[in-house]
C-alpha cells in the first residue's frame, strides 16, 4: 500500500491506495505552517489508525507539495509514521507529461500530478479545474501535451477579502440560495459566490474550446468543486481523487 500526499495552502490530503490502484482511505488535515513534523506525524498517525491502516502495510510513500517550507517537516512525519521516506513531485521525477509552458518548472506540482491522473482517466482534449486556496485550470490538448492554463482567486479568498475589505458585509457560508436573484445581503453574497463562480466556469471553458476548435473532456476538483461545479450548465465530471490517483501513478513510473 502507497501513502500519498498533497501539501495544499490551506489543507493537506492523506490517502492510501493498494496494488490495484484503489483508493482505501482519504483524508484532510488544516495546513499550519507553525507544527513540526512531530505534530504532523502524530496528526498522520491517529488519521491512518481511525481508518485501520497499520505501519506495517505502507511500502512506500509519494508527495506533492505547493507550501515549499513544509516538504523537509512532512517528510520527517511520513517516516516517523511510516518508516519509508517519500518520494516528492518535483524536477528530476519522471511523470511522462509533455510540459509546453515557456517554464515548465514553474508548473506546480499538484498541476503536474492532476493532469497525469486525467490522461490516464480521460480521454483528451482535457480541462482541469482544480478549485482550492487558488483556483487553477489546466489544458491538455488532444495530442496529450500540457498547453497551460489560468490562475485565479480562489473562491473562499474573493469571498473572504470581500468581506474583509467592506463594511457591512458580512461573513457567509459557501451555499446556494433558493433563487438567483437574491432579496436580501446573505442571499445576494450566496447568489454571486456560487453562481458567479460557475458562470465563470462555464465562461473559461467556452472561451478555452474556441481557442483550441474542439469541444474538451472538462474535469473539476479540489475542496471547493462539489459546491460550485453543480450549478454549471457545462457538463463536468467531478473528481476529488484525481490527486491521489494522480500521485499513485507518478510512484509507479518512478519504482
Amino acid at each position: 500500500m502507497i501513502l500519498a500526499i498533497d501539501a495544499g495552502n490551506t489543507n493537506i490530503v492523506l490517502g492510501c491506495i493498494d496494488g490495484d490502484n484503489k483508493i482505501v482511505f482519504e483524508a484532510r488535515l488544516a495546513t499550519e505552517h507553525s507544527k513540526t513534523e512531530y505534530q504532523y506525524a502524530v496528526e498522520f498517525k491517529n488519521m491512518l489508525e481511525i481508518a485501520g491502516i497499520e505501519k506495517s502495510q505502507i511500502s512506500g510513500a509519494i508527495m506533492s507539495s505547493v507550501v515549499p517550507p513544509l516538504v523537509a517537516v512532512l517528510k520527517k512525519a511520513v517516516q516517523l509514521v511510516a518508516g519509508v521516506l517519500p518520494l516528492v513531485v518535483g524536477p528530476g521525477v519522471k511523470t511522462g507529461l509533455n510540459i509546453t509552458l515557456d517554464n515548465p518548472a514553474q508548473l506546480g506540482s499538484d498541476q503536474v500530478v492532476d493532469a497525469v491522473a486525467a490522461l490516464y482517466e480521460y480521454n483528451p482534449p482535457i480541462i482541469i479545474f482544480d478549485m482550492g486556496t487558488a483556483t487553477t485550470v489546466s489544458v491538455i490538448d488532444r495530442n496529450r501535451n500540457y498547453l497551460g492554463g489560468m490562475i485565479i482567486p480562489g473562491v473562499k479568498i474573493s469571498q473572504e477579502t470581500l468581506t474583509a475589505k467592506t463594511s457591512q458585509l458580512p461573513k457567509i457560508s459557501i451555499e446556494a440560495p433558493r433563487k438567483v436573484i437574491g432579496k436580501n445581503t446573505i442571499d445576494c453574497m450566496k447568489s454571486g459566490v456560487i453562481y458567479g463562480n460557475a458562470a465563470m466556469v462555464d465562461g473559461i471553458v467556452e472561451m478555452i474550446e474556441q481557442e483550441l476548435g474542439e469541444n474538451t473532456t472538462v474535469i473539476a476538483t479540489g475542496g471547493l468543486s462539489s459546491s460550485i461545479i453543480p450549478f454549471c450548465k457545462r457538463d463536468i465530471i467531478i473528481d476529488n481523487t484525481l490527486l491521489i490517483k494522480g500521485l499513485k501513478l507518478v510512484y509507479d513510473k518512478n519504482t
